[in-house]
């Protein structure tokens, strides 16, 4: 994968040996629900929970989240199996908030602009994931990523999602180039978000390979119990049969690699 600066969140190495995996529901719907899926991570060894609680919507009328009910849900399947949280924070104000049930903090691509958010996260004391905006050149990507970086926070983690472009059959562009040149640029993990490039989950598998092939550290991966009924973004998100198959595609390609090294 490349001598990168890892970040560790408690006994999790990002930009290590392994390819790690983030995955969990876009939104946080109920306990059942988020529950289910942390027992499926506990059973597949993956340590990272992922889960909307604050969800910035293209429609005001649309599922907003659970809100601090949700954190406090997360928190509460993490704790049980002894995961750790990422969950998106959008405002300077819930940071302190966010904090006390999120591990990873992580900056959505329409905040990426968002440098007021960006300085305080330099402060905060909790690793930081930065999506790149959909609009974003990667120049600006990387230069919004300083604001962090000379704040003091050292734990950054880059993460491509998909930029828009005239394509018209899937949600977003996956630039996969921009995998192997951040790291070029920044000597820092970069994962992949194949849910929210594509929008279909039929190409959430070939996308994930195709960003270990390229040198992503890992990829998030929106994961709901039954994802017709979901609240927000079920289209791209797969059932829990359909990640553990994705899960044992890519760790079996991830080993082939290996062992032609």
């Amino acid at each position: 994968m490349g001598n990168i600066k890892t970040v560790k969140v408690n006994d999790c190495e990002i930009g290590g040996d392994r390819f790690i995996f983030m995955a969990g529901p876009c939104s946080v719907e109920s306990e059942e629900q988020i529950m289910k899926i942390a027992t499926l991570l506990d059973e597949l060894k993956i340590h990272i929970l992922r889960g909307g609680a604050f969800k910035p919507r293209t429609s005001p009328v649309a599922f907003q989240g659970l809100g601090l009910e949700g954190l406090k849900l997360l928190r509460k399947a993490a704790d049980k199996y002894k995961l750790l949280v990422v969950t998106e924070v959008m405002d300077t104000k819930d940071i302190s908030l966010i904090s006390e049930y999120a591990d990873i903090l992580q900056v959505g691509t329409r905040n990426m602009f968002n440098y007021s958010l960006l300085k305080e996260l330099g402060k905060a004391r909790k690793a930081v994931l930065l999506k790149r905006s959909f609009m974003a050149t990667i120049e600006e990507y990387v230069m919004a990523s300083e604001y962090i970086l000379q704040g003091g926070n050292e734990d950054l983690i880059y993460c491509e999602r998909g930029i828009r472009t005239f394509m018209k059959e899937t949600r977003f562009t996956l630039d996969i180039s921009a995998i192997p040149l951040i790291k070029q640029m920044t000597n820092r993990p970069v994962i992949i978000d194949p849910s929210h490039a594509t929008g279909i989950r039929s190409l959430i598998l070939p996308m994930t390979k195709a960003g270990l092939v390229t040198g992503a550290s890992g990829a998030m991966i929106e994961v709901h119990p039954d994802p017709d009924k979901a609240l927000s973004d079920g289209a791209q998100s797969l059932n829990l049969n359909q990640f553990r198959a994705v899960i044992e595609e890519v760790r079996k390609l991830e080993n082939q690699i290996k062992a032609s090294d």
